[in-house]
């Protein structure tokens, strides 16, 4: 058995990309457009580790996703969640919950999808983060 993506719709493909492409750093592998099933496919990953991917499904008729159709979280080690999370924070997008002790944060992309992102090692506590509350869900 071999992992090979998660799917997650979007309701926006440019909003997402911004945030999973521009915001997080994921790398676009490839794009799917079915104009007959009216969808587009965008499969993202980490720089340098293309087997685990995240597929962006982005129906072009308008539909509320809840329920059912929802899930836990993407996650993703990173170098410097500080320096990750100062720039995610610089493009507007709110970190629910910051990375205090230095090792896990999570932010939401435009569609509410809850990712939690864990520092590749551990970094000591360090403010603004040490003493930032949470903020909403995550």
């Amino acid at each position: 058995m071999k992992y090979l993506h998660t799917m997650v719709r979007v309701s926006d493909i440019e909003d997402s990309l911004r945030f999973y492409r521009d915001g997080l750093g994921l790398v676009e592998a490839r794009r799917t457009e079915n104009e007959k099933g009216r969808y587009t496919l965008v499969f993202l990953h980490a720089p340098g580790d293309e087997s685990a991917q995240v597929e962006l499904t982005y129906n072009w008729d308008p539909e509320n996703y809840s329920g059912g159709r929802n899930f836990g979280h993407l996650a993703y080690r990173v170098d410097d969640i500080y320096a990750l999370c100062q720039h995610l924070m610089d493009m507007g997008y709110t970190i629910h919950r910051p990375p205090r002790d230095g090792h896990m944060a999570f932010v939401k992309s435009p569609d509410g999808i809850s990712v939690e992102l864990l520092q590749d090692g551990h970094l000591d506590p360090s403010e603004p983060w040490a003493s930032m509350p949470n903020t909403g869900t995550w």
